[in-house]
């Protein structure tokens, strides 16, 4: 996918941390890909209640990164609180299967996102410190890329497994227990640390007002523009509930999450890279541009080819923002406060996140799924716009941030 000079210079525990994301992202898209129709059909759910679920489960993810990464940074580790996250979500994954009604579910995702919320800050600070400067694009976008490669690889598996088991849903369930428990080994035994510079400034209390401060002007407007992005991509689990309108055979609804994830798993490294050679920001601009082609096709179409070309468009669009927009996090925010950066950003755009899908289910319920599809384009329009004005700021602020990093710092309350 990449050249060899790029491969070699990726270090190794980077390439792990793509391995460990992508092995329970097989796990956990075994059962989401399943979800949605298990709880509206199996169970009787709503849209609206989907959209309840879901929203719920990604917000209480996003509250726990805030403490998680905080955490990371005050004790100038991020492997530990990694595990922990990995490792909770692996021991909630056999109450799916055991779950004998809405409410059972509904706690098994709960729990399952809280270890998601605890992992995601320090991992993603874990990549940043390890990532050399000139190829953080790279790096968020091979972990992106191998995480999706999960995927797709995931709702596979439940194609099979459901054809195997006769559509079982609770067999399929069991099943993804294994490459959970494998995702957590791998951690444990391949990713490390690295060593804390000498001269990184200790931080006592990173949630405290003056070191939110530090994080910068830029840093918040990059925040503000993808919680306008976020509210343009409600859950997925709108897709999937889109294809079976269509007339998507039941057994074959996880190729929804097959073919998004294979195009996203396929651009987001090629983009991440090619980011690191001409910029973050017009990359940006094209991707939200393929996502409100998504959305109007999605809006639109009514036969299962259009829907298709909407979930491939969709994917796309991930390729081009995802492993980018943590790359500019990483390098509008001093090292140290790296791991509260992610925490924040993951909180307030998990915020609305719980939003887009409220929004979402209530829109599919009382209007139909273009009104939902044609909300999202116009919200991702609007964030296009608040991209415009970084392009300027970026590199004064890399610039601001060597001359402080190479100054040195003394420790601070």
């Amino acid at each position: 996918m990449q050249d060899t000079k790029t491969k070699a210079r990726l270090p190794a525990g980077i390439w792990a941390l793509g391995f460990v994301s992508l092995l329970m992202d097989v796990s956990s898209e075994m059962i989401h890909a399943l979800l949605p129709v298990y709880l509206t059909v199996g169970l009787g759910a709503s849209a609206l209640a989907l959209g309840v679920i879901e929203g719920i489960a990604e917000a209480t993810a996003a509250i726990t990164k805030v403490f998680s990464g905080a955490l990371s940074d005050r004790i100038g580790r991020r492997k530990e609180l990694a595990t922990l996250g990995y490792g909770l979500a692996a021991v909630t994954k056999p109450v799916f299967p055991l779950a004998g009604s809405l409410g059972w579910v509904v706690a098994a995702r709960f729990v399952d996102r809280v270890g998601k919320g605890i992992r995601g800050a320090p991992r993603d600070a874990l990549v940043a410190d390890l990532a050399p400067p000139g190829l953080r694009g790279a790096a968020f976008g091979l972990r992106q890329s191998l995480d999706t490669v999960g995927a797709f690889l995931g709702p596979l598996a439940a194609i099979g497994l459901m054809w195997l088991f006769s559509d079982d849903f609770r067999s399929v369930f069991w099943v993804a227990v294994i490459p959970a428990v494998l995702s957590v080994g791998l951690l444990l035994w391949l990713v490390e640390d690295p060593e804390r510079p000498a001269t990184r400034r200790k931080v006592r209390n990173p949630l405290a007002r003056a070191e939110l401060k530090l994080l910068g002007g830029v840093y918040w407007w990059v925040v503000v523009v993808a919680t306008l992005f976020t509210l343009a991509r409600f859950s997925e689990a709108f897709l999937i509930l889109r294809a079976q309108t269509a007339g998507t055979p039941l057994m074959l609804v996880p190729l929804v999450l097959v073919g998004m994830n294979l195009v996203y798993a396929l651009s987001a490294w090629p983009i991440g890279a090619l980011s690191d050679r001409i910029g973050r920001i017009g990359l940006l601009l094209c991707g939200l541009g393929l996502l409100i082609v998504a959305d109007l096709v999605l809006a639109v179409s009514e036969g299962v080819p259009g829907i298709a070309v909407g979930v491939l468009l969709w994917g796309l669009h991930m390729g081009f923002t995802q492993g980018l927009l943590a790359a500019l996090i990483a390098e509008t925010v001093p090292e140290e406060l790296r791991g509260t950066a992610f925490g924040m950003f993951n909180l307030v755009t998990g915020v609305a996140l719980l939003i887009a899908s409220l929004l979402a289910g209530a829109l599919w319920q009382t209007y139909g799924p273009g009104a939902t599809f044609l909300a999202g384009a116009g919200f991702a329009a609007v964030s296009a716009l608040g991209l415009l004005p970084l392009r300027r700021r970026l590199g004064a602020v890399a610039a601001s941030l060597s001359a402080r990093k190479d100054g040195g710092a003394d420790t601070a309350d």
